[in-house]
């Protein structure tokens, strides 16, 4: 997948018919980069169908202010609606950057807003290089569940 300036979203389905789709919507960030990202990968399963489409657009509107984000390549904002889940998968320049959005009052707002509303787990990693693809491949499979190691790492976060 290229970085581009403009939205994509991208549908995959999984490799078996026990998966569901995953639905992926990619903002670009204002941030260029020429060396070594970071990647956070969260995961909000969701106690009640009915709210999946409110955390969903919430997290639209969250990113509306994406292009103005310090320090941001990108970002998947993904939901699996069969499964009550949602998230993103972002793209930073650096772990200050993931933190200071992390503490904007507009993502602390959205946070408190849902606490209650189901399970967030989270993870982090650094790649060398942003290379979206190979990016979102590793993103999907820790979400999906085959890969172990960041599985495991979860826990952990």
């Amino acid at each position: 997948m290229a970085l581009e300036a403009r939205r994509r979203i991208m549908i995959e389905h999984g490799r078996s018919s026990a998966r569901t789709p995953t639905f992926a919507w990619w903002t670009r960030g204002p941030a260029e980069v020429g060396g070594s990202v970071l990647v956070s990968v969260t995961d909000f399963h969701l106690q009640h169908t009915g709210d999946l489409l409110r955390v969903y657009l919430a997290g639209l509107r969250l990113s509306r202010a994406w292009g103005s984000m310090s320090g941001a390549v990108g970002m998947w904002l993904w939901t699996k609606p069969l499964c009550k889940r949602s998230g993103s998968v972002s793209v930073w320049r650096s772990e200050e950057d993931l933190c200071r959005f992390v503490r904007w009052p507009r993502h602390l707002e959205l946070m408190r807003a849902y606490r209650d509303a189901g399970e967030l787990t989270s993870t982090t990693w650094r790649e060398a290089r942003f290379e979206a693809t190979g990016i979102w491949a590793r993103a999907a499979a820790q979400l999906s569940g085959l890969d172990r190691e960041l599985a495991d790492r979860e826990g952990q976060a």
